[in-house]
């Protein structure tokens, strides 16, 4: 039966949240379980496109992120696939009426990702972190919204502003893979290779003022969906602190942690900020 299909497409998009990030699995599961398996669907398709572009280094990446994007497609269309994490992400698409401009924004960022290493100007730096990072946000804020197009349009701005945090938080975080592994500079107007303090704190600041739009907007999402959204702040705003202590040139040399224990602090605290209004 069908029923069956779709609660093994369930089950995998699932088990590669809980695989791939703790902290947004942690998060995900702060969220109400009406719309908590929606979020798994749309990470797990996020991720397995990212993971292409990324990490397949012995395969031929243009040849899996075309076969990806067609069966997208496919799923998109038929409204079901023999892949378990698209014919998950399909029944979110159009659950909620995701727009297909997001998710063509989000692929044309991870097709960029295969073969553009520099971005040189703000223009190419905001397109990119618009479809590898906003849109994720927007995709998300459709099932938190659960079809209020007045809530949605409220709260879109703040949701990609904390989409663009997020992204450029990874960014400074991975800078050591993205740089040394990958080759990859997002940073437009920054010398790597002399990461200094000046362009460090400058990204930083960038970064704090998305976060201040972000919050002002997880304090008026619905309460299914509030928690959850306050969780992932957090943590990456924990991230983002030891970021800002850590000297330039160590950033650039190792990958920055939140350990998993200091994770569940930060969760018990966040749940007490939410009790007490305190967001």
């Amino acid at each position: 039966m069908k029923l069956i299909f779709d609660n093994v497409s369930h089950t995998c998009s699932k088990a590669v949240t809980n695989a791939y990030s703790t902290s947004f699995s942690m998060a995900t599961k702060m969220l109400s379980l009406s719309i908590r398996q929606d979020i798994y669907n749309i990470y797990g398709f996020v991720r397995f496109a990212d993971e292409i572009v990324d990490s397949f280094h012995d395969y031929d990446k243009e040849k899996l992120f075309n076969m990806f994007e067609s069966d997208l497609e496919a799923a998109l269309e038929n409204k079901i696939s023999l892949n378990p994490i698209l014919n998950a992400f399909q029944e979110t698409y159009h659950n909620y009426g995701i727009d297909k401009h997001f998710v063509d924004s989000f692929m044309d960022s991870m097709r960029l990702d295969l073969h553009k290493k520099d971005y040189l100007t703000d223009e190419e730096y905001k397109k990119y972190i618009y479809g590898s990072a906003d849109v994720v946000g927007l995709m998300c804020l459709k099932v938190f919204v659960k079809g209020d197009n007045a809530k949605f349009d409220e709260l879109k701005d703040s949701a990609m502003s904390l989409g663009s945090a997020f992204q450029k938080v990874n960014f400074l975080r991975d800078l050591k893979e993205d740089f040394e592994d990958l080759s990859r500079t997002y940073f437009p107007n920054t010398d790597l290779n002399q990461l200094d303090e000046a362009s460090k704190k400058a990204i930083i600041s960038e970064i704090e003022d998305d976060f201040a739009k972000g919050l002002e907007g997880i304090k008026h999402l619905p309460l299914e969906a509030r928690f959850g959204v306050f969780m992932a702040y957090r943590y990456y705003s924990k991230l983002l602190d030891k970021l800002k202590k850590t000297p330039a040139l160590q950033i650039k040399s190792t990958r920055i942690r939140v350990p998993n224990y200091r994770k569940i602090e930060l969760l018990t605290r966040s749940y007490v900020k939410y009790q007490l209004n305190l967001l």
